[in-house]
């Protein structure tokens, strides 16, 4: 596994499928910051469609209509995501908590999605709403370090201090 976080701005993504299993993967690119998307509803991408794309998600579909869409967009050097489907998938998507820009995410390689999402739910609860707050503060003083000219090696050093002062990461703090 190669764990990476793509820009929203970086990446031509589409969706196509149909259903609730569609729908939530249409929820999953909203939540993720991709507004600009070819969605592809009930239909399959057609090659010049495919062309325009980095990333296809795949769900709600039969297995067959599943493959067919996955052998199209390879062929089109798109990378894929089949639900449910790990044999028809370049790549895995985590279980996720955000919090604001905080990304927390969880992955089994696919081996084993139930696991993910309950250690998902575990790290919800230790990661609530305030970590969105937690986040704009720590990211103001990093902002004022790095003005002040410190080294990369300095900042994440006083990161390091300033999130033990606060006490956010130890056992029993309350959020």
């Amino acid at each position: 596994m190669l764990p990476i976080i793509l820009s929203p701005h970086s990446v031509r993504v589409g969706a196509a499928g149909k259903g609730e299993a569609f729908a939530a993967r249409l929820r999953l690119l909203d939540r993720g910051g991709i507004v600009e998307r070819s969605v592809f509803e009930g239909r399959s991408p057609g090659t010049d469609d495919l062309k325009r794309l980095d990333v296809l998600f795949v769900a709600g579909l039969d297995e067959s209509a599943s493959r067919e869409m996955y052998a199209a967009a390879k062929a089109q050097g798109v990378l894929v995501n089949v639900e449910d489907v790990p044999k028809l998938c370049d790549f895995h998507v985590p279980a996720q908590i955000r919090r604001g820009d905080l990304l927390i995410t969880v992955s089994t390689g696919g081996r084993s999605p139930g696991l993910a999402a309950r250690m998902r739910e575990t790290l919800e609860d230790m990661f609530g709403d305030e970590w969105e707050k937690n986040l704009d503060e720590v990211a103001r003083a990093r902002a004022r370090w790095r003005a002040s000219g410190l080294a990369p090696n300095d900042v994440a050093e006083r990161t390091r201090a300033f999130v033990t002062e606060k006490g956010w990461l130890e056992k029993g703090a309350a959020p």
